[in-house]
Formats: C-alpha cells, sequence, structure tokens
C-alpha cells in the first residue's frame, strides 16, 4: 500500500483530502503544518508528499527546500495545493522542483489522477535507474531502449483521428478546460487575445509539425487564448487521457515537452519585452522574422493579422511595410512579401 503525507493546515481540507485517499486504498498520514508535516516525513518515508503553500511554522516552499536537502526524502514526488491561482506562484513552485501543482478547490478525480500519475513516473524512474546502472545484486546491465525523435513522433500521429478546419474556423477558446492534444499535420494556425475593444494580439503562430494546445495540458489550467485556423488545416488528435499516460510512463516524452513549454515561456518573455520596449520598425522587423520561419516560401498573411503579431495600428504596419521595401529589405508581390536582407532586418536598431 502506498503511503501519502498530507501538508495542510485547514482542518477541513486536511480531513476530506485524507479521507478521498483513505477509499482509494492509500495509507495517509497527515500534518497541520510544514513543520510537523517535515517530522513525519523523515519518520515514515511516504511515497508522495502533498503540500499546501501558505500555512503558519513553515510554508510550503520550505517544506520543499527541506525535503530536497535530506538524501533520504529527496526523491519522494511532491505536489503543491494551494487556492491561489497565480501564475508567479505555481511557476515559483516549479522551479524549486515540485513535481504538479493543483488548485483548491479541487475534483476528486483530479486530486487522484494526478497522484497517480507521480506514483507511476516515480516507480519508471527506479525501473530505469535500475536498468541503467544493472541489477542490484550487481547482474549484467540492461539496455534501456530510447525513442529518437521519430519514434516519438509516432506516439502522437500513427493511426489518429484526423479533424480539418477551414480558414478563419476556431479550435478552441479561452476559458475551455483542455480535452486534447493537438499536432498540425497540415496548415497554419494563430493563437491570440482580445482586449475590451476586441483588438487582437496574437500570441503564437503554429504550422505543420507543431504541436497545439500543450501549454493548458500540462499546468492542467483553461486556455489562455483563443486558437483559430489561417488556411485550411488538418490537425491529429490525441486525447489528453493517452497524453497524461505518455507523460507517466516515457521519459522521452516528457523531455521534449519541458523543452518546449521553456521555449514558449521565453518566447512570451521576448515577445512582452518587445511589445514595451521595441520601436515601430523592430516590431515589424520581428513579426517578419517570427512568420517567415514558419511560411519559409514566402509570408501569404493578411496585414492585419501581421500587425496583430507587431502589436502595432494595421496603417503602421502598412507604412513600414512599404519603408522596408524601398530599402530593399523586403519583396512584395501581390500581396506576398519576400525577405531580401534577414540579417539586416535581426540586427534592426530600435
Amino acid at each position: 500500500m502506498k503511503k501519502i503525507l498530507v501538508i495542510e493546515d485547514n482542518a477541513e481540507i486536511r480531513e476530506n483530502t485524507a479521507e478521498i485517499l483513505g477509499l482509494a486504498n492509500y495509507k495517509v498520514f497527515t500534518a497541520e503544518n510544514g513543520r510537523i508535516g517535515i517530522e513525519i516525513a523523515l519518520r515514515e518515508k511516504p511515497d508522495l508528499i502533498l503540500c499546501d503553500v501558505v500555512m503558519p511554522a513553515l510554508d510550503g516552499f520550505g517544506v520543499l527546500h527541506l525535503v530536497h536537502k535530506n538524501p533520504t526524502i529527496r526523491n519522494t514526488p511532491f505536489i503543491f495545493m494551494s487556492a491561489k491561482a497565480e501564475r508567479a506562484e505555481m511557476r515559483k513552485g516549479m522551479e524549486l522542483g515540485a513535481d504538479d501543482y493543483i488548485t483548491k478547490p479541487f475534483e476528486k478525480t483530479e486530486l487522484l489522477q494526478a497522484i497517480e500519475c507521480r506514483l507511476k513516473r516515480a516507480e519508471w524512474m527506479k525501473q530505469d535507474f535500475v536498468q541503467e546502472n544493472g541489477s542490484v545484486n550487481g547482474g549484467k546491465l540492461n539496455d534501456f531502449p530510447k525513442g529518437n525523435e521519430r519514434d516519438i513522433l509516432s506516439l502522437f500521429t500513427d493511426d489518429r483521428d484526423i479533424s480539418k478546419y477551414k480558414r478563419k474556423q476556431i479550435i478552441y477558446v479561452e476559458g475551455n478546460r483542455p480535452a486534447r492534444l493537438y499536432y498540425i499535420k497540415k496548415g497554419k494556425i494563430k493563437t491570440y487575445k482580445t482586449n475590451e475593444e476586441g483588438k487582437e494580439l496574437i500570441v503564437g503562430i503554429y504550422g505543420e509539425g507543431d504541436f497545439l494546445g500543450y501549454v493548458a495540458l500540462l499546468e492542467g489550467t483553461v486556455y489562455k487564448e483563443r486558437a483559430e485556423a489561417m488556411e485550411n488545416t488538418e490537425l491529429a488528435i490525441i486525447p489528453k487521457d493517452e497524453f497524461d499516460a505518455l507523460m507517466c510512463t516515457r521519459r522521452e516524452v516528457v523531455t521534449k515537452f519541458l523543452t518546449m513549454l521553456a521555449k514558449n515561456i521565453t518566447e512570451k518573455e521576448q515577445l512582452l519585452l518587445g511589445l514595451a520596449y521595441n520601436s515601430l520598425r523592430k516590431k515589424v522587423a520581428d513579426a517578419l522574422i517570427t512568420v517567415n520561419k514558419k511560411y519559409k516560401t514566402g509570408i501569404n498573411l493578411s496585414r492585419e493579422n501581421l500587425a496583430a503579431i507587431a502589436g502595432t495600428a494595421t496603417a503602421s504596419m502598412i507604412r513600414t511595410l512599404s519603408e522596408f521595401k524601398s530599402e530593399k529589405l523586403i519583396d512584395i508581390n501581390e500581396g506576398s512579401i519576400t525577405i531580401l536582407n534577414e540579417k539586416e532586418l535581426e540586427n534592426l536598431l530600435n
């Protein structure tokens, strides 16, 4: 029977959580604050720790720090739970080394699925360690098969249902909870947000070979933006439960999506910095370079969409494109834009 430690200062939540886990056939230990939780963890060596963030005596971040400092429990799966859904707090917890983060109030199934996933992953990591370092009694080293990029991709694309979307058709909307992962077989998709006046800001451009909607799946949250087909598009559909199962059992899949998530965060930070500090010409140049990486053979994109990517007015976009054409940085033929001097665009000064 797997042992789970629940550290929670709210007595009602603590008792209800313990009851749910007990009914799921887990042996449960509880603690009303972080200090007592650490004492129990060192004594009982639980298989997983479920910990609140804001607590007296010692908060959740302090508990995680002490868990990682002690060699006897440092590899114990650790899940934060908190009533606060702020991204900064979630990111801080993950940066400190938490395995997962669930927001109170949570559904019974959400809690049990998160715990089951982390326990499976921990068990798989133990098996992986034995296979890579030999059996415990000194037997021959076993070869652990590692999937290459093509093998990983086949897990998501082989024998999948294909959904077709026409240009301007919505794929998902902000506020909906994700039920699937998308893989783009053909076409291009934009993700965007709108302000109160209906003005768009495009926050992502995705093309053939890209995954779509994985951020909300990894975070366990709702979509933060709307996704729309920019041209006729075909998507392979991967149900959420299959995606979760692959994340729980395949190390190479975890590595791939964590890398993608880190890249996504970096791109969003660069976008925000550009919107805040770049000149109009620099914003337009960066937008052209970003889109060109997706189109490769000429940018066939409306001026409204280009303006939404750059975070500027359509009239300003048209005027700046005309300037770039006269400076021989780009060429425009029947609406299609070709970059002639990418290096100079990249190095354009503010």
